[in-house]
């Protein structure tokens, strides 16, 4: 019996535009916020990393019972194509991506940074950023290959959180668009079906029985 065709219920040109979208996705380029709780950055992060082509976005929140807190109108949708991975001992999860080969890029206005500019972003990289008080946990420093700092002449020292992190994922866009590296699939075949078939399948179904 021939294989049965997938459903879909979006229009083809749509179906199109999430394959396009889906074979430049990133795998090794994840994004890491380590108790940003402020829904407006929470969700200018989501944004931005999803319109870089990240695919995967991990958290962290102090309480188990913290909600991400998304707001629909910033993100304008960008949670939904996302990857979201709430991560419960954030120092564990960098050491394993540490182990898998990744280097971690921390953002640090302290000693030993270095440019941000300086690091190789086409190697497997998580980018870890912090609350926007108190920045990234003591506990996370020690796992950092990278420290960066964005170079400023002005009074204030520092950016907002989600302004500095579009500034670095920006300059891994660029080194990485430069390397080709967003010409050649890294999701596998099933691995886009599968999420064509969530966005343009499962997620309809879900959302109109709400």
């Amino acid at each position: 019996m021939a294989d049965r065709k997938p459903e879909y219920l979006v229009l083809p040109r749509r179906l199109s535009r999430m394959r396009e979208v889906l074979e430049r996705r990133q795998k090794d380029l994840l994004l890491f916020m380590d108790r940003v709780r402020n829904e407006h950055n929470f969700s200018a992060l989501l944004r931005t990393a999803e319109a870089v082509g990240i695919h995967r976005v991990l958290y962290g929140l102090d309480e188990e019972t913290e909600r991400p807190p998304v707001n629909e109108a910033v993100t304008l949708g960008a949670h939904r194509w996302l990857v979201l991975e709430r991560v419960a001992d954030p120092a564990a999860k960098l050491r394993k991506l540490r182990e898998e080969g990744f280097q971690v890029v921390v953002t640090w206005l302290g000693a030993g940074t270095r440019d941000f500019r300086e690091v190789d972003y086409t190697r497997p990289t998580v980018i870890v950023v912090g609350n926007e008080v108190e920045g990234v946990s003591p506990e996370l420093l020690p796992l950092a290959t990278h420290r960066v700092m964005i170079p400023m002449v002005g009074m204030v020292r520092s950016l907002n959180v989600s302004v500095a992190t579009a500034v670095i994922l920006y300059e891994a866009f660029r080194q990485r668009e430069a390397r080709g590296l967003y010409e050649h699939p890294q999701l596998s075949p099933a691995e886009i079906e599968a999420f064509l078939r969530k966005w343009a399948y499962e997620d309809i179904i879900a959302e109109r029985r709400r």
